[in-house]
């Protein structure tokens, strides 16, 4: 399969937002951007941000999601450092969640709050920046927020949640010319997921279950975000695309 090869004059004179950019899918998300044009300010917690940032010419601010303060820091680095903001790609986010039964209050409130409150305060603040016609906001929702699977309940329930702010927001947002989709991706090789890739029985139902026959990879999920971003796109939100190789459609192993 020939890699799509970038278009530096696609989001020439865009500045972009990445959250949860250190490494995996918001890394690969900045690399697509940055080789489309875009200027990136790439956000994490991990201080390794700066070094993906500086890797790809671009800037990196270490900043937890989860600070009350992170939506209007966010906004004020992007400001400083390039002058405009067009895309907000909200990609932050934890895994490992476990059964409800075995969720304390704390496990629960962690991930509600990082993978959807934070989400919500950061696009609070980032939205009365964006252009009028023509910012994009893009979430990144899960297909454990559309299907269900065992021992993931407050991960799901939060992944579900950010469909539905999609919508919500889509909503809202439209008649000032902005637009706001998400993806929902499948098992997508990262470090966030190594860990489950050990265990045979997730391994079988998801890999195997997948009918393309492969674990995705962090640009099949860039792809489709930059395609929200652009022109292409420009009738189109409140969508929540399956990137997952066909597991919701079709899950199966070879028959």
């Amino acid at each position: 399969m020939e890699a799509v090869l970038p278009d530096p004059t696609r989001f020439a004179g865009k500045v972009a937002i990445v959250t949860g950019a250190a490494r995996g899918i918001g890394a690969g998300v900045a690399e697509r951007f940055a080789a489309d044009g875009a200027k990136v300010l790439l956000v994490d917690l991990l201080p390794e941000v700066l070094e993906t940032a500086a890797r790809l010419g671009q800037v990196g601010l270490v900043k937890s999601v989860t600070d009350r303060d992170a939506g209007e820091t966010i906004a004020q680095a992007a400001l400083k450092a390039f002058g405009r903001i067009d895309f907000l790609i909200n990609n932050a986010g934890i895994g490992g969640s476990k059964r409800l039964l075995d969720s304390d209050d704390a496990l629960i409130d962690r991930f509600l709050d990082t993978n959807l409150g934070s989400m919500l305060r950061i696009t609070r603040s980032i939205v009365p920046h964006l252009p009028k016609p023509g910012g994009r906001i893009v979430n990144l929702s899960s297909i454990f927020g559309i299907t269900g699977y065992p021992g993931t309940t407050a991960y799901a329930v939060a992944k579900a949640g950010v469909a539905q702010f999609t919508r919500q927001l889509a909503g809202e947002l439209a008649p000032d010319g902005i637009l706001v989709n998400a993806v929902a991706p499948g098992l997508i090789e990262t470090p966030m997921t190594s860990g489950h890739l050990q265990n045979a029985l997730y391994t079988r139902l998801m890999v195997e279950g997948t009918p393309v026959e492969r674990l995705g990879q962090p640009a099949d999920i860039a792809g489709p975000i930059a395609f929200f971003c652009s022109d292409d796109a420009a009738f189109v939100t409140g969508v929540v695309m399956p990137v997952d190789g066909g597991f919701l459609a079709a899950r199966h192993g070879r028959i």
